[in-house]
């Protein structure tokens, strides 16, 4: 390593489809089909599942929902509802303030996150907090 560089945690996709295999099951637990994002720190997809029975509308949201997570590092949906529309804006569609979206944490370092939509906000926040906790992250 070098003044030039610096090392990092990255999220892989085998990680990446541990946490949406266990968002599935929570979802199928719950009785809510969902559609599920999972995202690197970047916001770049890494995994994906619309869930029989989600609705298409929730693909671009809970895709929204993972990019505002892992670019924030922070829930989604705790934003002031005044700046809700200024964020919309501001990332071109990119970033919201729905719930559903939880950071994804890795000793300490902010690698990714994850976004859920279908069900009301609580549900997909708690989809998305069940599969955090079911590979030993907290939400």
């Amino acid at each position: 390593m070098t003044a030039l560089t610096r090392s990092s945690s990255k999220l892989t996709h085998a990680g990446a489809m541990l946490i949406l295999e266990a968002a599935v099951r929570a979802a199928d637990a719950m009785g809510v089909p969902q559609c599920i994002a999972v995202v690197d720190e970047g916001a770049n997809l890494l995994a994906f599942c619309r869930m029989d029975g989600a609705k298409v509308l929730s693909i671009p949201s809970c895709q929204a929902k993972a990019a505002t997570a892992a670019a924030s590092g922070k829930p989604t949906g705790t934003a002031p509802a005044e700046s809700e529309i200024k964020l919309a804006v501001a990332t071109d569609g990119r970033n919201t303030n729905l719930k559903g979206g939880l950071p994804i944490i890795v000793d300490g370092v902010l690698v990714g996150g994850i976004g859920v939509g279908s069900g009301t906000g609580d549900q997909d926040r708690d989809v998305a907090a069940a599969a955090l906790a079911a590979v030993g992250l907290a939400a």
